[in-house]
């Protein structure tokens, strides 16, 4: 961690309570799919199944997302964050725009709470598109990382006006499209353009530099961004003006050979790595690549089966299974950092100090990282065999993720300056 950029550090105040937020969305998350197992063994569209698909994608992947992306794009693009107050605002208006959206698809309210929700959150998505525009100052210096952010960025600004569109049409309809093809596209261009590109362009910075290693084959990362892109704008078009044809296994296989090169940068940079020992954080995100990878198997199963188990079993290796899994293990690469800063900035090197990774309990991390990969394996075996109990044992594990996630969060969020006598 000693290559981050301290001096460029956003206050806290723009960075800490998405992570708090974050960690209680996962735990509720948990006890959604808990409460309300069967609504993973039926149509992927019903007004619980909504609400935990929403809850995971906003509550929990975005949340924690804004409040990383907050702290680590004045590190990646050397620049102080634009707006810290716009980073704080943001944080009031993506929480209150999940609590209405979560509770209106929960209960399928639909309406002008519906609709509230979702104009809170496209708000929150603007702010978070001019921070990182104003941070980036790509228009000066365009590098690989900073292109995935921006980009990354106006997706979500894009997926979540598309979502407002899908809300308000659930109301009052106006679309002269099948209300649940536009859906598709909605759910694709958040979890194409969004969640794989930003986590590309994150990873591509972070995933090197706690490996102490560095690939030179940045023409990958090039290679990623237009495969990337091209393979999600050719779905968008294809899928609105012609509806869901097979041609989606093309334009996956574009997407997926653009995933590729970006695993074949990160591969690279761990073959160079200094860093012989892997921590277990860092196991997270391998395993999250697994299931990355599963999910894309998953899409020709989805389309040619038609089964609904399919269509849920993708949901859930890329929500549940990568970006969980990428978000578990970044948690305590990133927040520990955060607030050891906070504490220790001036008091490093003048005495002796705990080392960020003292700030939580790392034996638990290990039994998180176990039950973790349980939970993914018996929420997958629940969902294939349409077997209810199982799904509930899954949505017991997952609890005891979020249990153990919320305590070393807790802990590290409440850490006191510790000075030796």
């Amino acid at each position: 961690m000693a290559d981050l950029n301290i001096a460029k550090n956003p206050p806290n105040f723009a960075v800490l309570p998405f992570y708090a937020t974050g960690a209680l969305a996962f735990f509720v998350l948990c006890l959604l799919i808990f409460l309300s197992p069967d609504s993973l063994v039926v149509h992927y569209f019903n007004p619980h199944l909504l609400a935990i698909v929403h809850t995971a994608a906003l509550g929990w992947g975005t949340m924690i997302i804004f409040g990383a992306a907050h702290q680590m794009v004045p590190v990646i693009c050397e620049q102080d964050l634009f707006s810290p107050k716009m980073a704080a605002f943001s944080w009031y208006t993506l929480t209150a725009g999940i609590l209405l959206l979560a509770w209106s698809f929960w209960n399928m309210r639909t309406g002008w709470v519906m609709i509230s929700g979702g104009s809170l959150i496209v708000l929150s998505a603007a702010m978070y598109v001019i921070n990182v525009l104003g941070t980036s100052r790509i228009y000066k210096r365009c590098d690989i990382e900073k292109l995935f952010l921006v980009t990354s960025g106006t997706w979500f600004l894009f997926t979540t006006i598309a979502g407002l569109l899908l809300a308000t049409n659930l109301a009052f309809p106006f679309f002269e499209k099948n209300h649940l093809d536009i859906l598709k596209l909605h759910a694709h261009a958040g979890l194409v353009g969004w969640f794989l590109q930003l986590i590309t362009g994150v990873s591509s910075k972070l995933v090197p530099m706690f490996l102490l290693g560095k690939s030179s084959k940045e023409r990958f990362l090039k290679y990623a961004y237009l495969l990337q892109n091209l393979g999600l704008l050719l779905f968008l078009f294809d899928g609105y003006f012609f509806g869901i044809t097979s041609r989606i296994i093309i334009y996956t296989a574009i997407v997926f050979i653009g995933a590729l090169f970006w695993l074949l940068y990160l591969y690279d940079a761990y073959e160079q790595r200094i860093r012989k020992k892997i921590e277990i954080q860092m196991k997270h995100t391998f395993v999250s690549v697994i299931c990355l990878i599963f999910g894309f198997v998953a899409i020709p199963f989805v389309y040619f089966l038609g089964g609904r188990q399919w269509a849920v079993l993708y949901g859930m290796f890329l929500l549940m299974g990568w970006v969980t899994g990428i978000v578990l293990g970044k948690t305590f690469k990133t927040l520990p950092f955060i607030v050891w800063n906070a504490h220790y900035k001036n008091l490093s090197g003048k005495i002796k100090v705990p080392m960020p990774k003292q700030l939580y309990n790392e034996g638990l991390i290990k039994w998180q990282f176990m039950f973790y990969i349980l939970a993914v394996f018996i929420s997958s075996a629940g969902i294939i065999a349409q077997n209810v109990p199982l799904v509930r044992i899954a949505g017991g594990t997952w609890l005891l993720v979020a249990v153990m996630y919320i305590y070393n969060v807790i802990k590290i969020l409440m850490h006191k300056t510790i000075i030796p006598q």
